[in-house]
């Protein structure tokens, strides 16, 4: 392994700059010896121009060194420039790479058992591994480091010379197929140095230190498989299944908060005077951390803190071992922590203490083979922390002393040059920022600051530019494009500061930050996400066919690197690639099986997404049909005219903690008529309200009925009109009306109180005629509340009973007060009882048709408000105009006798005498008055009823989806005030937990309800359940499903090759032939003459 003084892999002057120094671009003075090649035979040119630029010794694969070498610039060049024009191609990177795989296993097809992972990754992985190695090919450093991480991936794969000699072959075959006389004589030289250089490193390395590697490693997970036991045992009482999965990541943080708690335990018990008391009461350590800080405290390193610095990196770094670029990374982060410890730091320390704690923990497994091995990896990474302790504080306060002093001007400028100049040094990443000039400016700010920034917040910063490449992955922008952008920004900033440590502080805080974002680009760029940037359905079902059976469902809702994780199936959406959205959906709730086990995505889509409801409504609500067909399965075979079906809806009715779902809120908020009428919303709300919302309901409105009742009883059941009222039945009235008002009011005023400040507080303001009001009141039955209020209100200040009680008359209505305002009050009490019927409206949701008629009168009620507004109209325009030929009719003079005339025309009360008597009148005014009837009788009340009949026959295919809305509306409002006891008791009723039948004996998933719906009403030809035989490993994918379509595009692609096959080949074939008859045109000119 590298001892660390590796030099800068990001930075690239340092390769320009010596290659302008010597005297040319790319000049190696061989121009003359490659020119003298061209009369040689291709194997004797070839080992001559081996021989000219001094690489013999890559002729032939050589496992016995591995060291740091450098390229000639002539070679490196025509490398770069063929991998350039092979990978530009048409067909892409990646089928580059299956093709070449397809020549590696035609020539050698024992080597096909060496790769476990599907053509398509492993085509991925390869383009990817080899263009990194390309891109470093001038650079010995870099390439040394490189070859080496790439050797210790490769140590699990018995590396030999003669297979990678097959592979050299196979490439460079498949090279020249593709390029054909474009493939130089330079880069065959170059690709087959480079090769070679490649397969003797891994062979050394597998041999030299595989056998270290796979020994920590072993060990490792002995001690990580007691740490979960140990958490687990730990765990159980206070949380079940607070940790899932057993692997190490996930009990990271429980190891970091252990380790800092045991740190302050050992501190402590070391500065006891009676320490033999509390050893008797110390808990024995299991853990790796426990021991750890157990030994450091024993052996005297108690006060070294900063071990946590280490420890809660060290999971990582073990892991990493076979990866040097990423140990290195963690070791760079891990420096900058160490920088802001206070005390003195002694790194051979920890490697005492981890030894002595290894051993505690493997004590049957220890010898002196794992002594050497760990010994080793603490070696290196000491190594690697030492060159940089103490610099990380210096360079900090370089770079905050720079920005700090940095002019206002000068800083702008440094923000906006410095894309610009990574577009002049790499001109394709024009192609990849499409923003404007102020969202780069902006990203550019961001960049500088983050690089002061991960020099005071480590850690944190980690996380964030995790996050950032992650987002990077779906934005699809190559690795490639971040060393150049280091380059440009370092050479940017000497342009600003000749203060060498600014420079240097600048350059290494940027590189780090462009190794974490290459890092978590590359492990986050599978197959699945490269196929959702095309948006296209055949890329990504080839994508999902290679995934692991029982890893698809994950692979498709969540790719973690670290602690960040971004979903492929929510960034579908955000992206607009819905045409991947829906195949990925579709995907997930495909039930597939093997002879073992069900495979179904829906558990994992809720749990993953448990607002996926929500985000499809707001952000692709055409996916909601798809997503709620998947939750249905139903029966090919059918049974006395009735077919099963099951129903999975249990996370549309509850959530991940057994609390109410917003899902049917949602999908209320939403308010498509046609989604609420799909079969599995129907099925949950109609049971969400039938055995829960339905009783709730109706005791409140029972309270509401009683109180109508009274107010019947108060106002005009007692009343007589033909006679004076007796004391009782006054008493009765006054009490009555009492009651209503002491239970009417209150109630009202607390509903509207409580709704006002709750849309104030969360800002649901509307507007009606510009004028802003809370959005409850755009609510028909809290909008009538509030008028009802009001009018009970009015109606309380105006009571009869209690004037007549103020002024000492009793118990009466007949007093002076009372009569005076009797009539205002019998009105109000008129627009009371309206209300009061109006708002029993709400008890029409228990019956659908009702509820529907309910809903259409109210959609059909606006039609005939427009014609009240256009007959109004009329009536003002005929009846001024009208009046004002008065001197024809001076009995009937004046607009208002007019606007009385017109309307009993309108409404036909006009008596057919007035009519013989206005026509014998005058004609003039019979004239305005037959047009009046003939626009209000012919034409407006003709349009009125073809109004009301398309609004109808508009409403009519909706009204149902309607009326369901308006039920769920209540019934989502009703069951969040459920008991908790009473829900819990509910969702025990439905067996959610049980496991469905599919079949007569075939048992199959949990979490749906299952019914019988009579078999003609969705008729299914064929099994909804995917079956498959074979492996029922659940690392193994699951077999190609080959649609029609997919063989017609197939046919079709083959077509098009063949077709460009045919038309290059008779290009070819001319441009041979003219070339002939250009050359043989001399010879039969001569002979012609001499005839």
């Amino acid at each position: 392994m590298s001892d660390g003084n590796t030099e800068e892999v990001w930075e690239e002057m340092d390769t320009r700059s010596r290659s302008q120094d010597s005297g040319g671009e790319y000049s190696d003075g061989n121009e003359a010896e490659d020119e003298n090649l061209q009369n040689l035979a291709p194997e004797a040119q070839f080992e001559a121009a081996v021989r000219n630029h001094g690489l013999e010794r890559f002729l032939e694969l050589n496992p016995d060194t591995f060291e740091q070498t450098e390229f000639p610039t002539a070679i490196v060049k025509a490398v770069q420039e063929m991998w350039q024009t092979w990978t530009s191609g048409p067909e892409g990177r990646e089928a580059r790479g299956e093709a070449f795989y397809t020549q590696l296993f035609d020539a050698a097809p024992s080597l096909q058992i060496v790769f476990k992972s599907p053509k398509a990754v492993m085509a991925m992985r390869f383009m990817t591994g080899l263009g990194s190695l390309i891109s470093v090919m001038g650079k010995p450093s870099a390439l040394f480091t490189t070859v080496e991480g790439m050797g210790f991936r490769h140590l699990d794969i018995d590396v030999t010379g003669v297979r990678a000699g097959f592979f050299r072959e196979a490439l460079m075959d498949t090279i020249d197929e593709g390029l054909g006389e474009n493939f130089t004589l330079l880069a065959r030289v170059g690709i087959h140095a480079l090769l070679n250089y490649a397969g003797s490193a891994f062979c050394f390395v597998r041999r030299e230190y595989a056998g270290r590697i796979s020994t920590i490693l072993k060990s490792w997970s002995i001690v990580q498989k007691a740490n979960i036991e140990e958490v687990e045992v730990n765990a159980e009482g206070e949380e079940s299944g607070e940790i899932e999965n057993a692997e190490v990541e996930h009990v990271e943080n429980v190891k970091v908060e252990e380790s800092m708690q045991d740190t302050k335990t050992s501190g402590a018990t070391m500065n006891r005077e009676s320490g033999e008391k509390e050893n008797r009461e110390m808990k024995v350590p299991t853990t790796f951390n426990e021991m750890l800080l157990f030994n450091a405290s024993v052996m005297g390193f108690g006060s070294s803190s900063w071990m946590n610095i280490v420890l809660v990196q060290w999971d990582d770094i073990v892991k990493n071992v076979a990866n040097f670029s990423r140990l290195q990374e963690e070791c760079d982060v891990m420096s900058l922590v160490l920088a802001k410890y206070k005390g003195k730091i002694e790194l051979p320390e920890f490697k005492a203490v981890t030894l002595a704690s290894l051993r505690s923990l493997l004590p049957q497994e220890w010898d002196s083979d794992h002594e050497v091995a760990w010994g080793w990896l603490w070696e290196n990474v000491e190594g690697l922390l030492k060159n940089m302790l103490g610099k990380p504080k210096l360079q900090e306060h370089a770079l905050e002393r720079f920005f700090g002093n940095l002019p206002p001007e000068e800083a702008v400028m440094l923000q906006r040059q410095l894309f610009p100049a990574f577009f002049e040094l790499a001109p394709a990443g024009q192609d990849f920022l499409k923003q404007s000039a102020t969202r780069i400016n902006f990203i550019a700010d961001k960049v500088l600051a983050m690089s002061l920034e991960m020099y005071r917040s480590p850690r944190r910063m980690v996380e964030e530019i995790s996050a950032v490449g992650l987002r990077h992955v779906g934005y699809a922008v190559p690795t490639e494009m971040f060393p150049p952008f280091v380059s440009a920004s370092v050479a940017l900033m000497q342009r600003f500061t000749t203060e060498e440590l600014v420079v240097q502080a600048f350059r290494w805080s940027l590189a780090l930050i462009a190794k974490i974002l290459v890092r978590t680009i590359s492990e986050g760029s599978t197959l699945v996400m490269k196929a959702i940037n095309t948006n296209q359905k055949s890329t990504l079902k080839k994508a999902m066919d290679v995934c692991p059976r029982g890893q698809r469902a994950s692979e498709l809702l969540s790719i973690s690197v670290g602690t960040q994780s971004i979903s492929p199936f929510y960034w579908s959406i955000d992206s607009g690639a819905l045409v991947c959205a829906q195949t990925i959906l579709e995907d997930l709730l495909t039930i597939r099986a093997d002879r073992d086990v069900y495979y179904y995505g829906c558990d994992h889509l809720f749990t993953r997404h448990p607002e996926v409801i929500q985000r499809l409504c707001l952000s692709a609500p055409t996916l909601l049909p798809t997503l709620l067909d998947g939750l249905i399965w139903r029966s090919r075979q059918t049974k006395e005219g009735m077919r099963r079906v099951n129903y999975y809806v249990k996370h549309l009715i509850q959530d991940l903690e057994g609390n109410v779902s917003p899902n049917l809120e949602c999908l209320v908020t939403h308010g498509d008529p046609q989604t609420i009428r799909f079969p599995a919303v129907v099925l949950f709300s109609d049971i969400l309200w039938s055995r829960v919302a339905s009783y709730k309901f109706l005791a409140s409105k029972i309270y509401f009925l009683v109180i109508l009742a009274v107010f019947i009883t108060g106002q005009c059941a007692l009343f007589r009109h033909t006679g004076p009222q007796t004391l009782e039945e006054d008493v009765v009235m006054l009490t009555c009306r009492s009651i209503n008002y002491l239970g009417s009011l209150p109630k009202l005023f607390i509903s509207q109180i409580k709704h006002f400040f709750a849309d104030i507080r969360n800002g649901d303001i509307g507007r009606v005629c510009g004028l802003p009001i809370p959005t409850y009141l755009l609510n028909f039955q809290e909008s009538a509340s509030l008028m009802l209020l009001c009018i009970l209100v009015i109606m309380a200040l105006q009571e009869p009973f209690f004037w007549c009680l103020s002024e000492n008359y009793g118990v009466t209505q007949s007093c002076k007060a009372a009569e005076e305002r009797k009539d205002f009050y019998s009105v109000c009490a008129f627009l009371a009882m309206m209300l009061y019927w109006g708002l029993l409206t709400d008890l029409a949701i228990f019956s659908m048709k009702i509820s529907s008629y309910v809903l259409v009168c109210g959609r059909v009620a606006g039609e005939v408000g427009l014609f009240l507004i256009a007959l109004i109209f009329l009536l003002l325009a005929f009846s001024t105009a009208i009046s004002a030929l008065y001197y024809e009719m001076p009995e009937k003079a004046g607009a208002a006798v007019w606007l009385e005339e017109l309307t009993s025309m309108s409404l036909r009360m006009y008596p057919q005498d007035s009519y013989q008597w206005l026509v014998s009148s005058s004609v003039i005014i019979t004239v305005p008055v037959c047009i009046f009837l003939f626009i209000v009788f012919i034409f407006m009340a003709n349009l009125l009823v073809a109004q009301l009949a398309q609004s109808y026959h508009d409403a009519y295919s909706n009204m149902q989806g309607y009326a369901r809305l308006n039920r769920a509306s209540i019934t989502a409002t009703t069951v969040q005030a459920v008991p908790r006891k009473k829900w819990s008791a509910f969702l025990s009723s439905l067996r959610l937990d049980e496991q469905l039948e599919f079949n007569e004996g075939d048992v199959g998933l949990s979490g749906g309800i299952q019914v019988q719906e009579h078999a003609n009403a969705h008729p299914v030809t064929e099994d909804i359940i995917k079956r498959f035989g074979g492996s029922t490993a659940p690392s193994a994918p699951w077999p190609r499903e080959i649609a029609m379509e997919e063989e017609e595009e197939d046919k079709l692609g083959k077509l098009e090759k063949r077709l460009a096959k045919m038309v290059k080949s008779q290009t070819k074939r001319r441009r041979e032939g003219s070339t002939s008859e250009g050359s043989s045109g001399p010879s039969m000119g001569s002979s012609k003459t001499s005839e």
